[in-house]
């Protein structure tokens, strides 16, 4: 996955997105529902989404249909946008953590604290998953997807040069040497936007001091701290390695594993929706590992999680169509359904997983061994978000420019927390 330029949204797209909106049947007409609109970021999941839809109607008498997106900033600038105009969406997918809080203190987003507190006492949902959909003590949209972040890679690349996944970092780092010399990239660098360019600056600094990279997203640490400035050299040492695809490559990942360019890729578990797609299989085309630490020394293995929403907004055209629907969402029915048919796996722990392998990675990632770490993506406030995802995906271009990029994210980071402080 690779970096490139984000695009601009202009008014006139958004305004054309929300006609079509309007053509779609949206609107605040106030009429029951027997059928919603599910806006998505996700528009290669329009086949799930679509079973889904047929699934809910049989067993609720509800419909769903998707209108997926495959650029998230138009997708994000279209919800948004939504907000200002009696066009509502039933249904939308969105980000935890800043992104999260900034359109619920909008009052933008339906309260599913009721639904939450059901789903937990029956054991649908969990509380430590609760806290990452809590706002000022209340729950707000429910798990769209949970996943748990690693390394896909090439099994056949991996056989052909005597390869098995890593126990330690310096493990890691051999393979990636071992593949170098023998004309292979090892490692595919991140997204064909800049969505993702987070990927590797979370992963090395979470595998070596998760608690200034927690200190980050709080504002209680500078992004040039000594500490964040080892991981930023680090990385640019890999890149100077040749360790990483061409950043300007703007191939699908998974497309990179089925032509053999890259023989790892970092991502989330539903990265395995994308690999059967092609046709590959887990176990037999590619393998998953846990990243280890980059600091052998630290009590547990910092794991990259995530936990993606799925929400309804407080003046949805139908709210008590949207919140069944989310409820249903939720039921163990369901989330089997929705977990399996995609190969990932489900935030309801009554969700038995099909795939050995993906039940493996399941179980693992469950152990007291792990130290849960949440995404980048999550952590850290909306502005300093987007200000990280600008600078880090110049960075991978640009590797000589870490100290400008650290020092641009700190000003969006100081003036946030200083805004916040002042009631902003």
């Amino acid at each position: 996955m690779k970096p490139s330029k984000r695009p601009r949204v202009t008014a006139l797209s958004i305004g054309a997105a929300m006609l079509a909106l309007a053509a779609c049947g949206g609107g605040g007409s106030g009429e029951k529902k027997t059928e919603l609109k599910l806006y998505n970021d996700k528009g290669g999941w329009t086949q799930y989404f679509d079973q889904m839809g047929v699934k809910s109607k049989q067993e609720i008498g509800l419909g769903m249909k998707p209108v997926g997106y495959t650029d998230e900033p138009s997708y994000t600038a279209f919800i948004k946008a939504s907000f200002r105009t009696k066009v509502k969406p039933d249904l939308f997918t969105w980000s935890t953590g800043g992104r999260l809080e900034e359109i619920v203190r909008q009052k933008q987003v339906s309260d599913t604290t009721a639904l939450w507190q059901e789903a937990v006492k029956n054991g649908d949902l969990t509380q430590a998953l609760a806290k990452y959909y809590t706002i000022d003590g209340k729950q707000y949209c429910v798990p769209l997807n949970t996943a748990y972040w690693g390394m896909f890679y090439d099994k056949k690349v991996f056989a052909k040069h005597g390869l098995e996944p890593p126990k330690t970092w310096n493990d890691l780092m051999k393979i990636a040497e071992t593949l170098k010399s023998k004309g292979q990239v090892p490692f595919q660098h991140t997204t064909p936007t800049s969505l993702f360019s987070f990927v590797w600056f979370e992963q090395l600094l979470a595998g070596t001091d998760p608690d200034l990279y927690e200190r980050l997203g709080s504002g209680k640490a500078s992004f040039t701290d000594p500490g964040v400035v080892k991981v930023m050299e680090q990385w640019k040492s890999m890149i100077d390695k040749g360790w990483f695809s061409n950043p300007g490559d703007k191939a699908d990942p998974a497309d990179h594993f089925k032509t053999g360019k890259a023989a790892m890729v970092s991502s989330g578990t539903w990265f395995n929706t994308s690999m059967t797609q092609r046709g590959l299989k887990q176990g037999k085309d590619y393998g998953f590992f846990f990243i280890p630490n980059v600091d052998p020394a630290l009590p547990k293995r910092s794991l990259i999680f995530e936990s993606g929403p799925l929400c309804s907004l407080r003046k949805a055209a139908d709210s008590e169509a949207s919140a069944k629907y989310l409820k249903w969402w939720i039921s163990p029915g369901a989330q089997e359904q929705w977990a399996n048919s995609r190969g990932d796996v489900s935030g309801n722990p009554k969700v038995k997983v099909a795939d050995p392998d993906l039940d493996r990675i399941t179980k693992d990632a469950a152990g007291d061994q792990n130290r849960l770490v949440l995404r980048f993506f999550e952590a850290v406030p909306a502005p300093v978000l987007t200000a990280a995802l600008d600078g880090l995906s110049g960075f991978v271009v640009k590797p000589d420019t870490y100290m400008k990029v650290l020092q641009d994210i700190q000003k969006a980071n100081e003036d946030y927390w200083k805004n916040k402080a002042n009631g902003g």
